[in-house]
């Protein structure tokens, strides 16, 4: 399996901002061939251990059944007009693959 993880920080960090690109990650995002795992939610702000990662405001979770249903996933009409339609508000992405068994 595949997990894509990716995190996102945006210019406007407002509620109303974060709960959009939540709804657009599920519109755009989710239900593609071969996902095995699909969530996108907001930091937890009370989690202020020294190891967590604070500078992001929406994290996506993808996991795929291979590298071949993640790479289609890539190319995607859907996939495409979610980073034409969010990219503007984004200050930072950040993305991690990991071959996950």
């Amino acid at each position: 399996m595949l997990g894509h993880m990716v995190y996102f920080t945006l210019k406007d960090s407002s509620d109303e901002a974060i709960q959009r690109l939540i709804a657009s990650c599920k519109e755009h995002l989710s239900g593609h061939p071969g996902t095995v795992f699909f969530a996108a939610g907001t930091r937890v702000p009370d989690l202020v251990r020294e190891v967590n990662d604070k500078e992001f405001h929406v994290a996506l979770q993808v996991l795929f059944e291979s590298r071949r249903a993640q790479d289609d996933y890539q190319v995607h009409e859907r996939h495409e007009k979610f980073i034409e339609t969010n990219r503007d508000n984004w200050a930072k992405v950040r993305v991690f693959d990991a071959d996950l068994s």
